[in-house]
């Protein structure tokens, strides 16, 4: 073989690499964008389900109503405490007199 043989079956190698690298790159690119396209169908059917689920809602409210029931919940706990406070002191007093 001739040394211009050589170089264009080393050129012929090299594109064929070169070729089969693209081509194995355009097929994991092809598969991302399907997965890409499936989740993002998936995500636009959980969004239709959310949306109908708050049909009619008023998001912010909903909120501010569950921050305030949050606080209410806090202000019941406390008075609990004190409640709970209150009757062992009353039921200390009770031993004391019954001892």
């Amino acid at each position: 073989m001739t040394t211009n043989t050589v170089t264009m079956n080393a050129d012929l190698d090299l594109l064929a690499e070169r070729i089969e690298r693209a081509a194995a790159l355009v097929q994991r690119l092809r598969e991302e964008n399907a997965a890409l396209l499936r989740e993002r169908d998936d995500l636009t059917r959980r969004l239709g389900d959310t949306e109908t689920k708050l049909q009619g809602q008023d998001v912010a409210a909903l909120l501010a109503e569950l921050q305030g029931l949050r606080k209410e919940q806090k202000e019941w706990h406390g008075e609990r405490r004190e409640v709970a406070s209150r009757i062992e002191t009353l039921v200390r007093k009770l031993e004391r007199l019954e001892g």
